[in-house]
C-alpha cells in the first residue's frame, strides 16, 4: 500500500443516498497536506472505523447529530499516528484516537484527539472496538438500561457485531442466559463457540418466532435492540413483565424510504409496554454517558486483561475500499468489528 505523505486522499459525501448508499454517493479527492499551525497536529490514519450510524449522518433528516454536508469529508472515528506536532502535549510517533474521518492525513487541533493508553497501545484498532465506542455502548446500554440480573434471559440481535458480541459476553459475566440472533449459520456457531452464548438463532432461517420461543421457555427479561424489523416482531410477544429494552440501533430500517407494510407495530408495542410495564429506552452513548467513560475503561480493561471478553475484527485493507465495505456493513456482510486498515501501524 503506497502512500505519498504530501498528499491527503479523502472521501467526501458527493450526494445524499435515496435508500441504500451506492459508490456514487462518495467521491475520492486528493489534496496537499498543509503544515500544522500552533496547537495543531498532522496525522497519518492507521485504522478507520466503519459503523452503522454513518448512514444516518449521510441524510439531512432531523437527527441527534448534524449531517455530513455535501462535499465534506465523511465522518468517522480513527486511530492515527502523529506525523508532526505544534502542541506540547504530543510528539511525532504518538498514537491517538479521534473523529478524524475518511482520509489519510487529517490536520486537527490537539484537543480534538486523545493519546491511546493501555492494551490499545499495542493493538491500536482495539480503540475502535472492544475498548472503544462499541464496547462503551454495549457496557452502558446493557448495565445501566438493561440492568441484567443473574438467572435472567438476555436476547441480543446482531450477536456477532462489535456491540452485540460484547453485550452477550457481559451478560454471561453477570450470570445470565444469553440467546443471540445473527445472520447465517457461521455467525451463529461463532457466537456460541467463541463468545460463549448459550444459543444463537439464524434470523435468515424460517420460523424465527417459533425457534426463539423454544430457546426462551421462561420468556425474555432483557432485549438489546440493534436491528428492529422482523427480529423485534419475534421478540415482542416473549417479553416478560418489567422487561428492559436498551435501544442501540435499528439497522434494518436505516435504508428505508417509507414505513413498512403490515400490522400496526406502534399500537401493538405501546399496548405491550403498558400491559407488561416494560422499560424501553434509546440512548446516544457519548451524549448520555460520556461522563462515565472512565468507569467503562477501567472495568473493560480488567475484563480484557483477564481474558473474560473476546473480540473479532473484520479488517479491510485500503482507504479506497471504504465505501464498498460500508455498503456491505449495512447489508450484514461484515463478520465482527469492521475497520479499514489505511496504513501500517508504523511508518
Amino acid at each position: 500500500m503506497s502512500q505519498n505523505s504530501a498528499v491527503n486522499r479523502r472521501f467526501v459525501l458527493a450526494s445524499r443516498p435515496k435508500g441504500a448508499p451506492t459508490p456514487e454517493n462518495f467521491r475520492l479527492e486528493e489534496q496537499p497536506v498543509p503544515e500544522a499551525k500552533e496547537g495543531e497536529l498532522v496525522l497519518r490514519t492507521l485504522y478507520l472505523s466503519l459503523d452503522p450510524y454513518m448512514r444516518g449522518r449521510m441524510s439531512d433528516a432531523p437527527s441527534y447529530a448534524a449531517p455530513v454536508q455535501i462535499d465534506a469529508v465523511m465522518t468517522g472515528g480513527a486511530v492515527s499516528e502523529v506525523v508532526s506536532s505544534k502542541s506540547p502535549d504530543f510528539k511525532p510517533g504518538d498514537i491517538v484516537l479521534g473523529s478524524t474521518g475518511w482520509q489519510d492525513h487529517p490536520v486537527v487541533k490537539a484537543k480534538e484527539v486523545k493519546k491511546l493508553e493501555g492494551p490499545a497501545e499495542k493493538h491500536p484498532s482495539l480503540a475502535l472496538g472492544v475498548l472503544g465506542m462499541p464496547g462503551f455502548t454495549a457496557f452502558m446500554g446493557l448495565l445501566d438500561i438493561g440492568q441484567p440480573q443473574a438467572g435472567e434471559t438476555v436476547v441480543v440481535a446482531a450477536a456477532t457485531g462489535p456491540v452485540g458480541s460484547l453485550v452477550g459476553q457481559i451478560a454471561k459475566i453477570k450470570g445470565c442466559k444469553v440467546i443471540g440472533i445473527a445472520g447465517g449459520e457461521d455467525k451463529c456457531r461463532y457466537a456460541v463457540e467463541h463468545f460463549g452464548f448459550d444459543e444463537c438463532l439464524d434470523h435468515r432461517a424460517p420460523d424465527l418466532d417459533k425457534r426463539l420461543k423454544a430457546a426462551c421457555p421462561d420468556g425474555i427479561d432483557v432485549y438489546f435492540e440493534n436491528v428492529g424489523g422482523a427480529v423485534f416482531d419475534a421478540v415482542l410477544p416473549l417479553l416478560n413483565t418489567k422487561a428492559r429494552i436498551p435501544v442501540c440501533g435499528l439497522v434494518s430500517q436505516y435504508n428505508a424510504t417509507e414505513l413498512p407494510d403490515g400490522k400496526d407495530r406502534v399500537s401493538l408495542l405501546a399496548s405491550t409496554i403498558l400491559r407488561k410495564r416494560i422499560r424501553m429506552q434509546g440512548f446516544i452513548i457519548f451524549d448520555d454517558y460520556g461522563h462515565r467513560y472512565p468507569e467503562f475503561a477501567k472495568q473493560m480493561g480488567e475484563w480484557f486483561a483477564a481474558g473474560k471478553v473476546k473480540f473479532r475484527e473484520d479488517v479491510v485493507d485500503g482507504l479506497e475500499n471504504a465505501p464498498q465495505a460500508f455498503i456491505g456493513l449495512l447489508e450484514g456482510k461484515n463478520f465482527g468489528k469492521l475497520v479499514v486498515r489505511v496504513a501500517k501501524d508504523k511508518a
